[in-house]
C-alpha cells in the first residue's frame, strides 16, 4: 500500500442544482489506498490479451479449457496463433499462449502459406486432443494433434470437405462414442467423422441443418447435449442486422431437424463499434455457463472472452441472460478496487481502451452524455464515499453515480477538475448518499469542451467514511 493525496469536492443531494456546489477549493487529505483488486470475472481474458471465439471444453482432469482465436489489431479479426485459458474453479484462470502457430519458424501448417487462424474448437478421443482450425485461404479447414489439452498442437492436416469449405469448424462426440463435425456460414453443415477424427464421411454430409432464414444463423456453430436434447449454439444475426447474439436451436436427433429457440445472450452495448459474437456453452461443477466475447477499443476486433451462468427451464429452453461484470463469480466487492475495464455496458464514445505502452486496459475516450455500467457491486452493510483513479484533461467534468437502472436512484456525483497540462493518474474522492446491498452501478458522464481529449479511468473503490 502507499500514501496518495485525494481531492474532495463538496457534495449535494440535489441533482438539478449540482453545479452550485462545485468545490472552489481543493481539500487535500491523505488515506491509505490498497492495491488489492477485485478478481473480476469478466472479461476472463487477461489484461492486454484479446482472446475471442471461446470454445469451452471440460476434460477428464476436471478442468475447464477455453480454446480461442487471438485478436491483435483493431482492423482485423484473429491472428497467426491460438491461446488457451484453463481453470479449476471458474474464478482463477491460467493463460497458455501460442499453443498453435501458423507463421515463421514455428509454423505448424506447412501446406498453406496463409498466416491467419480463425475460430477453433477442440475435442479429445483415446487420449489425444484434436484441434480444429480454419484459415481464410480458400477457407481451408484442418486438424492438428497434441498429447495434452494445452498443446502444443503439431502437424496441421487439411480436412477435405468436398466443396463445402466454410469457416468455424466444431466437433462433437455423442454418448455412443460416434464423432461428428460441423461447420458453415449462413447455413450450417454436419457430417460424421471417421474414427481417426481427421476425415469426413462424405456420404453423411447434411447441409442447411440450421439456416440464416429459419434460425438467424450467421456462423460459429457449437454442439452440446443435455438430458437427451442436442443444442446447437451459434452466432445469431436476428437483431439490428448484426450477429451480436448467441442463439440456439434444439433437436432430439443429432442430424436434425433443429427447432429455433431464441437468444442466450446479446453483446450489443459492449463497445460503440461492436459487430459479432461467437461462443459456446458447457457444464462445470453442476452449473451451466455460456461463453462469449465482447468487442473493445472502438473496433470490430480486439475481442475478449467472457462468461455468464445460464439456467434451463423444464422444457429444456434457456433463459436469455445479460452481460455482467461479475461473470461466474459473486458480485464485486465495493470495498476493493474495481478495474474500470470491467464495465459490461458502455454508451456513447466511451470504450475499453488498450494502452500499448504498458498493455493495461482502461475505460477511456469518455465524453459528456456517455455512460458505463457495472453489474453487480455488493456494498455490504453500506458505503458513503467513492475514490476514482482517473487521468484528467483540460476540461471540467465528472459523472453522476446512479444505481439499478439508467435513470435509477441518484447517489451523488464525482467532479473532475480541469488540468491545463498533461497529467498522470490521480485519485479523486467524493461523498455519496449511503448505499448498501447489491446493485447495478451507472457512471453517467458530463462536462465541458466536448472537443478536448476524453477522460481515462483506471479503477474505483467505495468506502465507509470514518467521519460524520
Amino acid at each position: 500500500m502507499f500514501i496518495i493525496t485525494l481531492f474532495l469536492p463538496k457534495f449535494s443531494h440535489q441533482h438539478k442544482n449540482m453545479k452550485r456546489f462545485w468545490s472552489k477549493t481543493l481539500i487535500s487529505t491523505s488515506i491509505l489506498f490498497f492495491c488489492e483488486f477485485n478478481h473480476a470475472q469478466n472479461p476472463i481474458s487477461p489484461e492486454g490479451i484479446f482472446l475471442a471465439d471461446p470454445s469451452a471444453r471440460v476434460w477428464a482432469d476436471n478442468k475447464i479449457y477455453i480454446y480461442g482465436s487471438v485478436d491483435k489489431k483493431p482492423t482485423e479479426f484473429c491472428s497467426n496463433e491460438y491461446h488457451i485459458l484453463s481453470s479449476q474453479d471458474m474464478i482463477n484462470w491460467s493463460l497458455h499462449k501460442s499453443t498453435f502457430i501458423v507463421d515463421g519458424k514455428n509454423d505448424k501448417v506447412l501446406y498453406n502459406t496463409n498466416n491467419t487462424l480463425y475460430a477453433p474448437d477442440c475435442y479429445t478421443k483415446n487420449g489425444l486432443y484434436y484441434l480444429y482450425y480454419c484459415q481464410p485461404d480458400d477457407i481451408a479447414e484442418g486438424v492438428a494433434i497434441a498429447n495434452s489439452p494445452m498443446g502444443p498442437f503439431q502437424n496441421g492436416e487439411k480436412i477435405k470437405l468436398f466443396g463445402h469449405n466454410e469457416i468455424d469448424p466444431s466437433a462433437f462426440i455423442d454418448t455412443d462414442n460416434k464423432p461428428y463435425y460441423m461447420w458453415g456460414q449462413f447455413n450450417m453443415k454436419i457430417a460424421k467423422l471417421k474414427d481417426n477424427m481427421k476425415e469426413i464421411d462424405s456420404s453423411s454430409i447434411i447441409s442447411n441443418l440450421i439456416t440464416e432464414k429459419q434460425h438467424f444463423f450467421h456462423e460459429g456453430s457449437f454442439m452440446a447435449k443435455r438430458n437427451g436434447m442436442y443444442y446447437i449454439i451459434y452466432s445469431h444475426a436476428g437483431r439490428k442486422d448484426k450477429p451480436s447474439c448467441l442463439g440456439y436451436a434444439t433437436s432430439k436427433n443429432i442430424m436434425g431437424p433443429f427447432k429455433y429457440r431464441g437468444v442466450i445472450i446479446d453483446n450489443e452495448g459492449c463497445d460503440p463499434n461492436n459487430w459479432n459474437n461467437h461462443g459456446s456453452i458447457a457444464a462445470f461443477n453442476n452449473q451451466w455457463y455460456v461463453f462469449y466475447h465482447r468487442t473493445t477499443n472502438g473496433s470490430i476486433s480486439m475481442r475478449k472472452a467472457c462468461v455468464e451462468p445460464i439456467y434451463f427451464n423444464e422444457d429444456g429452453t434457456i433463459d436469455e441472460v445479460e452481460m455482467t461484470s461479475q461473470g461466474a463469480g459473486k458480485p464485486l466487492d465495493a470495498f476493493k478496487p474495481i478495474e474500470a475495464r470491467t464495465a459490461c455496458l458502455v454508451n456513447g464514445k466511451c470504450k475499453i481502451t488498450l494502452d500499448t505502452t504498458n498493455q493495461n486496459e482502461y475505460l477511456g475516450s469518455i465524453f459528456p452524455s456517455d455512460y458505463a455500467v457495472y453489474k453487480y457491486i455488493d456494498f455490504g452493510a453500506g458505503a458513503d464515499s467513492i475514490s476514482v483513479k482517473v487521468k484528467l484533461t483540460d476540461r471540467e467534468g465528472g459523472f453522476n453515480l446512479q444505481i439499478d437502472k439508467s435513470w435509477g436512484q441518484w447517489l451523488g456525483y464525482v467532479h473532475f477538475p480541469e488540468r491545463k497540462s498533461k497529467q498522470e493518474f490521480e485519485i479523486i474522492n467524493a461523498k455519496i448518499r449511503p448505499v448498501k446491498g447489491v446493485h447495478a452501478v451507472y457512471f453517467k458522464f458530463y462536462g465541458k469542451n466536448e472537443k478536448s481529449e476524453g477522460f481515462v479511468i483506471d479503477s474505483f473503490t467505495f468506502f465507509k467514511s470514518k467521519t460524520k
